[in-house]
């Protein structure tokens, strides 16, 4: 356990951060769910508004440093080629 004030500080501080990266990866999570969803349905009109959503909030993530930039477009550029492939059959 911390004695110094500063350290006491760090360790809620970081608590937080962490709770907000849980909330935000989890509803990330449940966003490429949906999206996986709707493409197994074969229901392209709501996969492609999940995958605009997905991309939006992967994009948002990366921007606050919940996750890297470049995860976040390789995350991105999976889904867009599965929704491509999907559509094509």
């Amino acid at each position: 356990m911390a004695n110094i004030k500063s350290a006491k500080k760090r360790i809620s501080v970081i608590a937080k951060k962490t709770a907000v990266n849980r909330r935000v990866k989890s509803h990330l999570k449940a966003i490429v769910k949906n999206f996986d969803g709707a493409i197994a349905t074969g229901d392209f009109d709501t996969a492609k508004a999940k995958l605009a959503l997905a991309e939006k909030k992967l994009m948002q993530a990366a921007a606050k440093g919940t996750i890297h930039k470049n995860a976040a477009s390789r995350k991105v550029s999976r889904m867009t080629t599965r929704f491509n492939k999907a559509k094509a059959e």
